[in-house]
């Protein structure tokens, strides 16, 4: 309950994980932030997987995705309208995704 007694409204949220376009706006962004030579040789057969992707009222995207490519695994979180790239592992990408959707009743990809 909020001040005076009424109840606090949550945000409306909408679990857009089928959402394609958002998707390939996300991994678009996300791929001009790996290193050519550091992060990979060649973009042909790069993967990416997202954990959770919801858009929230008030807030914007919450997102966990991963992009694989042929030298790394590379991380990424989305909150409102920013992108960084994490220092996960596949682990803590497992165990966040879980958690998230947990809380926030959504099912991921």
């Amino acid at each position: 309950m909020g001040l005076f007694g009424k109840e606090k409204k949550q945000p409306s949220e909408r679990n857009a994980i089928d959402d394609s376009k958002l998707k390939i706006n996300l991994a678009d962004t996300a791929l001009g932030l790996l290193v050519k030579g550091e992060d990979f040789t060649e973009l042909a057969n790069t993967k990416c997987e997202f954990g959770y992707l919801f858009e929230i009222e008030g807030h914007g995207i919450e997102a966990l995705f991963k992009l694989e490519t042929d030298m790394t695994v590379a991380y990424f979180a989305a909150q409102g309208d920013k992108l960084m790239r994490l220092n996960f592992n596949e682990e803590l990408f497992r165990s966040t995704t879980e958690d998230f959707l947990d809380m926030h009743g959504g099912k991921g990809e």
